[in-house]
């Protein structure tokens, strides 16, 4: 298998329709994470976050930024154990 492919913000941008600053904001409040920086500090997002935003996306339908966050550490924890 070969390195997994990595996708700078703007592709993400291109991929999912989210504006920069709400794929910066969803960073920030940890619902998504980079999963590396380039050496200019640009950050990467690996395959597993398309999923990521459109489980935020479906969520986000009836719920606030702060629930989907809560549900979404939940069933990360709930995983792990």
């Amino acid at each position: 298998m070969g390195p997994k492919k990595l996708f700078k913000i703007g592709e993400v941008m291109r991929y999912t329709g989210l504006s920069r600053q709400t794929l910066h904001n969803y960073t920030m409040m940890g619902l998504i994470e980079e999963t590396e920086r380039t050496d200019s500090g640009h950050r990467l997002y690996g395959e597993d976050v398309f999923d990521r935003i459109e489980k935020i996306k479906m969520l986000q339908r009836h719920r606030t930024l702060r629930e989907v966050k809560d549900i979404l550490e939940k069933e990360t924890v709930a995983s792990r154990k």
